[in-house]
Formats: C-alpha cells, structure tokens, sequence
C-alpha cells in the first residue's frame, strides 16, 4: 500500500537530531517556557517575517487566544469561510463571538473575496482567513475590505507553513496568525504544538500572559487566562525542523507539479494554482471527482491510501445544528468531491508515478 502520509519515515530522518535535543531539555532541568521555546519563537518569527512569535499548546489554541486578545466576544462577529476545517469556527464560538460563513472559491477553495462584503455588519470585527490545503488566499483583495471596513485579518496558517504571497510569508499577511503544528502538518511536532505571530506589540504581551494562566509574574495575574504553552521538549524538535522546512516544501512542490502535469483523467478536476500570487506548499493535493466513493474504493483497491479533507461541511456538524437549515452549496459541493492524494517530502518517485498511472486508469461504472 502507497500511505497516505508516512508520519515514521518523515521523523526519522532526524532522529538522531531529535534525540540529541531531548538529552539537551532532560539535562538543563527547565521543562516548561525555557530556553528552547524562546529560541524558537525566536527563529519561527525570523522565519515568517514577523517581528514575534508565542509558542502555545496547539493550532486551536493559537486561533482562540488571538480573537482572545482582540477583545472580540459576545456580540461582536468574525468573518469565516463556510468550507474551513471546524477548528476555524471553533475559535470564535469559544470567545463567544458569533462566525460568519462565507463561502469559498470553486477555484481555490479559499474564501471568496468578492462575496465578504455583503457578510459585513456593524457588528463584524475580524475576517479570518484560512490559506487551505497550503495555498494563499487573494490576500491583495482582502486587505482593501479590511482596510475599508476597519476590520482585523486573523490568518489560520494551519496548512500553510512556509507559503508565499507575493514577496511575504503566511503569518504575516495580516494582523496576526495561528499555526498547528501537528505531526501531520508541513512542520509538524511529535504531538500537540502551535504558534502565534504578529507584528502587534500590545497582542504579543497579551497572548504572552494569556497562554500562561494570564500572568507575565509568577502569581500575579492580569487576565483570567489559560494553560496553553509550547512544550519545552516540541520546541527543540521543531526548531530542528524548521531548517529543512523549506526543501521539505519544495519536494512537495515536485510532487504537485509531476500530478499537474502528468493526471489527465477527464473523470478528475485537479486543483488550481494561483501561480502569479502565491506560493503553494501543498499541505494536501486535493482532487474532485463525481464519483467519490468508485474513486476511493478503486484506489484502495489498487495500493493507494487516500483521504478525504473534508467529509462534512461545518454547518452540518452536529456541533452547530442551529444552522442545518442553512444552505451554502459551493462549500457542500466541494466536501461532496474532494479526495487528497499521497504526497509528502518522503515520498518515493516510483510511487508518485504509480499514483499516476492508477489515477488515470481510473474508470467510473
């Protein structure tokens, strides 16, 4: 079987690196908010462009603690795209703030800025955008909203590490942004991790204390605040990572541009890349096909592990059953269609050609 993603062989190329930094964090005796978060912090921020970085629990985490330090709660609302993985809309019910869906471009499957404005309220804060699947959105035509509406942009960078627009990273296309660093992620730990960056001075002090029970001095605390800090130990793992972030990206550039060229089954829509704007890092290669079900079946049947990211539109999870009512059909299209093929910075060349060959060989009854 071709994996989907072989999270072991991606570690273990570092394994001896990995090692070698948790001796250095067992040894030091310093196992939480240490030397290596703030290294780290250090670097990532350096590496995004921006002028900080906090490193927090997980992805989820970082999203809420921003929306969080905006003051954005109970009757403010948050603009978010409707076809945005659940822990987008997550963030903003948790601070109490109302989400409001957008829907995505066919295209890109990004958030669609010619249809934000007609979302916008008095009450609308923020638009959070979701670079998805490793690609940038159209950021050039969202900051002229923000700009004229005087509205924050959150950028949820989960699936974007490393991805360009124009002469600038993710996490620094807005006001402030959330990474995950989850194993499977572009630069993912060995467990939970996440990361907010910005170039705000006032957000970075106030998430600094948010993420560590609301207090910047042990036992003196300004906000009602959480526990939400950067693992002394993922810190190292990821710093080590970081540095080949970029080949890692590149490889997965490779893949993409080797299905681009190479998938020609009239029975699969490939992705489409906004080339002149952004630098995709194909966090996922996604595909549509009518025949969703045939298509994963058949490639199972031939080898080949595929996913599918995502089967259930947000406003039809359980969790948010006050909008089953709601209709958004470009977001229910897409989840109906989409399956992600392998691809990964390990991934052997004899295998992405197979993917290939069973792509096209692909038929539906």
């Amino acid at each position: 079987m071709i994996p989907f993603l072989d999270l072991k062989k991606i570690n273990l190329r570092h394994e001896d690196e990995i090692i070698n930094s948790v001796k250095r964090v067992l040894q030091s005796g310093w196992f939480i908010l240490g030397q290596e978060v703030t290294q780290f912090e250090e670097e990532f921020a350096a590496y995004c462009g921006t002028k900080y970085a906090v490193g927090v629990a997980n992805g989820l985490d970082a999203l809420e603690l921003i929306i969080r330090g905006y003051d954005i709660g109970p009757g403010d609302e948050v603009i978010v795209p409707s076809n945005t993985y659940i822990a987008s809309i997550l963030s903003v019910s948790a601070n109490g703030a109302t989400p409001v869906l957008v829907e995505p471009d066919l295209l890109t499957y990004n958030i669609d800025p010619a249809k934000i404005e007609a979302s916008i309220t008095p009450k609308t804060k923020a638009i959070l955008v979701v670079h998805l699947y490793g690609q940038v959105c159209n950021m050039e035509k969202i900051h002229s909203i923000s700009r004229k509406h005087n509205l924050k942009i959150i950028e949820d960078c989960a699936q974007s590490h490393g991805a360009m627009y124009k002469n600038a990273r993710s996490g620094n296309l807005g006001d402030a942004a959330a990474f995950s660093f989850y194993p499977g992620k572009n630069l993912g730990a060995l467990g939970d991790a996440g990361a907010v960056t910005t170039n705000d001075p006032i957000l970075y002090e106030t998430i600094r204390a948010l993420r560590n029970y609301g207090s910047h001095k042990k036992y003196e605390n300004l906000y009602k605040g959480y526990n939400s800090r950067l693992d002394e130990i993922q810190a190292p793992i990821l710093r080590n990572k970081l540095k080949y972030l970029d080949a890692d990206n590149q490889k997965r550039r490779d893949i993409a541009g080797y299905y681009l060229k190479k998938i020609t089954n009239p029975h699969v829509m490939l992705p489409h890349v906004e080339a002149e704007a952004s630098s995709h890092v194909w966090h996922v290669f996604v595909i549509r096909t009518a025949h969703r079900e045939a298509f994963i079946d058949y490639m199972t049947q031939q080898g080949v592990q595929t996913m599918i990211h995502y089967p259930i539109p947000p406003h039809k999870q359980e969790a948010y059953k006050e909008w089953e009512s709601r209709q958004y059909p470009i977001s229910e299209k897409i989840h109906s269609e989409v399956v992600s093929l392998p691809i990964s910075p390990v991934m052997e060349q004899v295998h992405v050609m197979r993917v290939v060959e069973v792509v096209n060989e692909f038929r539906p009854l």
